[in-house]
């Protein structure tokens, strides 16, 4: 008798042939391939889940490569989203695999999950708040789940959002922090093993979804794992009665409402961005203790400017703007301010 490749996954209580059956048939969307995209991905993959789609606007960077397990050396330079799929088709050559090298805006995030069979779940495993709160107003407008990480330094977070049965993340975090209030993996590090659990804690989430939504906790986990540090908070009692999004229906973030489109500076080889928030601009001081460990920056009462390690000009004003320069490609500019300023 020829044993199935998921012999093992299948006779775990709750699985079998019906489940694995679902699993084959989901198609699971997955928003940001770096430090938690590679491992929910991989999992995702080997568990026999019949559809992924990857949505990044990234190319693979050899610093990528301490964390980010689907990359090799070989692939530094390729679309984040190419070099992934290329891995998981050799990983699992029955699973459809689509690559989207796209940089995901209030204006293309609808249309992506229209021409496709609709996901059946998003992962959202991204690295700034402001696309975390464009998929957050997404999946509720559309009532899908979204299965939420985030990572930086030692410390991991993660829930799991079901649209009128759980708090959204506007419920748990009403405003994003205001630019650079917030920690990035390139101004604060980040542990691989970190990473790695969270993208797991994902991608189990997304079976659950799949196979038994029952077996989902809820709630929203927290830990440090250098301080060995743990919690959990319910996600039914964070629910807010109030909440813009989930109880309002007002879909700021996907309606363009915090954040101006980035605009090529004419003859200046510059983009500009602007990153409206309803808490005002930066903290300037905060903002330029942390560029000042990523490059050289000086400060005036209007302006941080400077240039990156890796000689990118950057500019923050202190009402959010930014000029990103050596570059008319809005999407690889905002990829610099959520890397440095972190909105």
């Amino acid at each position: 008798m020829t044993v199935s490749r998921y012999h093992r996954q299948s006779i775990l209580p709750g699985f079998g042939h019906a489940a694995e059956a679902r699993l084959a048939a989901a198609h699971v969307m997955v928003v940001g391939c770096g430090a938690l995209g590679c491992p929910a991905l991989d999992l995702l993959a080997r568990a026999g889940v019949g559809r992924l789609s990857i949505v990044d606007r990234d190319v693979v960077e050899l610093t990528n490569l301490q964390r980010q397990t689907l990359f090799a050396e070989r692939d530094v330079g390729r679309p984040k989203a190419e070099a992934a799929a290329d891995r998981l088709r050799a990983v699992n050559a029955s699973l459809r695999c689509e690559a989207i090298c796209e940089d995901l805006t209030h204006e293309n995030a609808e249309a992506l999950i229209r021409p496709h069979p609709r996901p059946s779940l998003i992962l959202d495993c991204t690295d700034n708040f402001a696309t975390r709160y464009l998929l957050n107003d997404l999946c509720v407008k559309h009532t899908l789940a979204l299965v939420y990480g985030g990572a930086v330094a030692t410390r991991g977070t993660q829930l799991t959002i079901i649209p009128g049965q759980t708090a959204c993340l506007r419920c748990v975090f009403p405003d994003a922090p205001p630019p650079g209030e917030a920690e990035t993996c390139d101004t604060a590090g980040i542990l691989g093993p970190v990473a790695a659990i969270i993208g797991a804690t994902q991608a189990a989430d997304a079976i659950k979804l799949i196979v038994s939504p029952a077996a989902l906790s809820g709630t929203l986990l927290s830990f440090d794992l250098w301080a060995n540090q743990r919690s959990r908070l319910d996600l039914h009692a964070a629910r807010d009665p109030h909440c813009p999004c989930c109880a309002q229906r007002r879909f700021d973030f996907l309606s363009g409402a915090y954040g101006d489109a980035p605009r090529v500076l004419c003859g200046r080889n510059s983009v500009q961005l602007h990153a409206a928030h309803a808490n005002g601009g930066p903290e300037m001081d905060r903002l330029h203790a942390r560029l000042a460990s990523a490059g050289t920056f000086t400060r005036s009462t209007a302006a941080i400017s400077g240039t990156l390690a890796d000689g990118t000009p950057l500019a923050v004003f202190a009402d959010g703007r930014a000029i990103v320069g050596n570059t008319t490609d809005p999407a690889a500019a905002r990829a610099v301010y959520a890397r440095y300023v972190g909105a």
